[in-house]
């Protein structure tokens, strides 16, 4: 029977008290760098520079290691942010994911324009967060296997005039080491309507692009003649829109875009974990396919909220 609970307080010290070993797959999204003031003074994401963000979040992952089985996946969404110095603030670069909220942290006016300029930053600046992230991460040991691209077909508009709007986060896949479990079969994408008409006729071997097999013309052997039924290997590219959960705080990622890492980087019984549980989304999914589930979550209100919509969608 599947089980989930979602424990309340700090994630690095709630860590602490799972057992080694014991989580077959990760999936979060930690709070993004000046994006919002949760009310609290063990929170992460209002450090004063990229770096001090960078080493707090790494050092719950370094916990996380810990938990991970050694055939184990993280897969980690990131956002980024932008410096600027007219009114002495990072801007984040989208926010809200899902459509239901807005504003910057209370923290984030209080940013010290010297601080930023000492790690590098100019004015207008993309600061980069999600591969400096991931860079560190990799420095402590981790192989960071994917860098996969959350495209969003309904981005949140922007007033900018100089550069692309934002339409895009990063979510990588993360692992203990260069084997672990991943059921490609599970998350599959299916054939594209072109590909299934190719695939019911022979293919024309183009003039130039030929190969000989015992003194005759054979197919063009640098294509597969014919396509897995069952669909093609998954991309790294995911299009995948953003929704809006009344219910829940502002920073919700869309069940859809979880879906995969869970079914690709688990089995049905095993263990997910969110060291960031938020509104329990990664629960949801994870027990909605059979799997356990434990969530962290550093607010006593959205944990109570998680608790319920695990619940209600379980039921």
């Amino acid at each position: 029977m599947t089980e989930y609970q979602i424990l309340v307080g700090n994630s690095k010290e709630l860590l602490k008290d799972i057992e080694d070993k014991s989580i077959q797959t990760v999936v979060t999204s930690p709070p993004y760098w000046g994006l919002r003031d949760y009310d609290s003074e063990e929170q992460i994401g209002l450090e004063q520079s990229p770096q001090e963000f960078v080493d707090a979040l790494c050092d719950v992952f370094d916990e996380v290691w810990r938990v991970l089985k050694d055939d184990g996946t993280l897969w980690l969404n990131i956002g980024d942010s932008y410096a600027s110095f007219r009114d002495s603030k990072v801007v984040p670069d989208t926010l809200r994911k899902d459509g239901g909220g807005t504003g910057v942290a209370k923290g984030a006016a209080n940013r010290n324009p010297k601080i930023l300029k000492e790690a590098g930053l100019k004015h207008k600046d993309l600061v980069g967060i999600p591969w400096r992230v991931a860079f560190e991460l990799q420095r402590r040991g981790w192989y960071l296997r994917s860098d996969i691209i959350w495209a969003k077909p309904n981005p949140m508009p922007e007033s900018v005039k100089d550069r692309p709007t934002k339409s895009h986060e990063y979510l990588f896949l993360l692992t203990k080491s260069t084997k672990y479990f991943y059921d490609f079969e599970a998350v599959r994408e299916p054939l594209a309507e072109s590909t299934i008409k190719r695939d019911m006729y022979t293919r024309e071997v183009k003039e130039g692009n030929k190969s000989r097999v015992a003194g005759i013309y054979a197919v063009d052997h640098t294509r597969d003649s014919k396509s897995n039924p069952a669909g093609k290997n998954k991309r790294d590219v995911w299009f995948v829109q953003t929704k809006p959960f009344k219910d829940a705080h502002f920073a919700v990622y869309p069940t859809e875009l979880i879906e995969p890492c869970i079914l690709a980087g688990s089995k049905v019984g095993d263990t997910v974990l969110d060291p960031f549980s938020g509104s329990g989304t990664t629960g949801v999914v994870a027990v909605r396919h059979g799997r356990n589930y434990i969530g962290l979550e550093l607010n006593p209100e959205y944990a109570e909220l998680s608790k319920r919509r695990i619940t209600s969608d379980a039921s």
